[in-house]
């Protein structure tokens, strides 16, 4: 069964990751999208609105409850250190994955050279960039171990939410409804996650 990982902070996930990951899967004959909630993210871990490992972990479950695509791997929660993608890969390889097809967002794209030992994660995992609303990436400005990214772009729904826009919301007092899963939705308000201090 071929495979697309689709890692992240998922702070917190939503009807953006879910449909256009699994569309990417769809149109490139991935049989499962997988989701790898990063325990602690190394370029994000001073965030002061990140939600803890466990519940955005426990959001991702909810999100992919019933869904015999999508499924939820923990790997990156069961490391102490900083969730590098390079380290994910090597385990999964270990499992006995024979390739790791990773999925990204154009959005991303710019920031993957500060990625942790960026050389040999271009070895160890086939990445797929998705497009993302108002991100057409300057193939050219990139590195040229990147550039070759661009033949391998996929292009999905534009659906333009962001978790930063949902937490800002929550802090705002305003609704997310439909803007993640109902199940994420009741989660985020029985937890208080995300409220203005």
């Amino acid at each position: 069964m071929r495979k697309l990982c689709l890692g992240g902070s998922f702070n917190p996930i939503h009807h953006g990751h879910l449909l256009c990951g699994l569309a990417a899967a769809e149109k490139l004959g991935f049989q499962k999208l997988v989701l790898i909630p990063s325990a602690q993210p190394p370029l994000k871990a001073s965030a002061a609105d990140m939600a803890s490992a466990a519940d955005r972990i426990a959001m991702c479950k909810l999100a992919a409850a019933g869904s015999a695509a999508i499924e939820v791997d923990c790997l990156e929660s069961e490391r102490s250190a900083p969730s590098f993608t390079i380290d994910t890969a090597r385990e999964l390889k270990r499992r006995g994955w024979e390739t790791v097809s990773w999925l990204i967002g154009s959005d991303n794209l710019s920031g993957l050279p500060l990625w942790h030992d960026l050389p040999g994660l271009l070895r160890e995992v086939d990445f797929v960039v998705m497009t993302r609303p108002g991100w057409s990436p300057d193939w050219a400005a990139l590195p040229p171990a990147l550039r070759q990214l661009e033949g391998r772009t996929v292009t999905v729904p534009q659906i333009d939410i962001s978790s930063t826009n949902i937490r800002r919301r929550i802090a705002a007092g305003l609704p997310i409804d439909f803007m993640t899963p109902p199940a994420v939705c009741q989660y985020i308000r029985q937890q208080g996650l995300y409220r203005a201090p």
